[in-house]
């Protein structure tokens, strides 16, 4: 789950500790074309919050499809936004205009 995709977030050294390990699993879980915030996977964990999520996602993230995990606000991470839309127009993600529609696009958690 470690390492750097081209372009996408870096990743972290070592073995991610447990709680990384269920973050990131969550974000395995993600369809295509279907995002959750950050705040989403911490509430759905039960545990921590939107910046732990986020500092996950930062050191481990790479191997995980990390541009279907947002901002609240719909806007993907700074830096990634590029190769993030390159993405979600491949998955078929419903937008307005440079944010995900996360009215339309958000994941509860649930199979669809």
């Amino acid at each position: 789950m470690t390492g750097r995709p081209p372009g996408g977030p870096p990743g972290g050294r070592g073995e991610p500790p447990p709680y990384a390990e269920r973050v990131l699993g969550v974000v395995e879980r993600i369809p295509p074309g279907r995002v959750m915030s950050y705040g989403d996977v911490a509430e759905y964990l039960g545990e921590g919050g939107p910046r732990q999520v986020g500092r996950v996602m930062s050191q481990w993230g790479g191997g995980v499809p990390w541009w279907r995990v947002i901002r609240a606000d719909g806007s993907p991470a700074p830096g990634l936004e590029s190769e993030c839309f390159a993405r979600w127009r491949v998955e078929g993600t419903p937008m307005r205009g440079a944010r995900a529609d996360m009215r339309a696009a958000r994941w509860d958690g649930r199979t669809t």
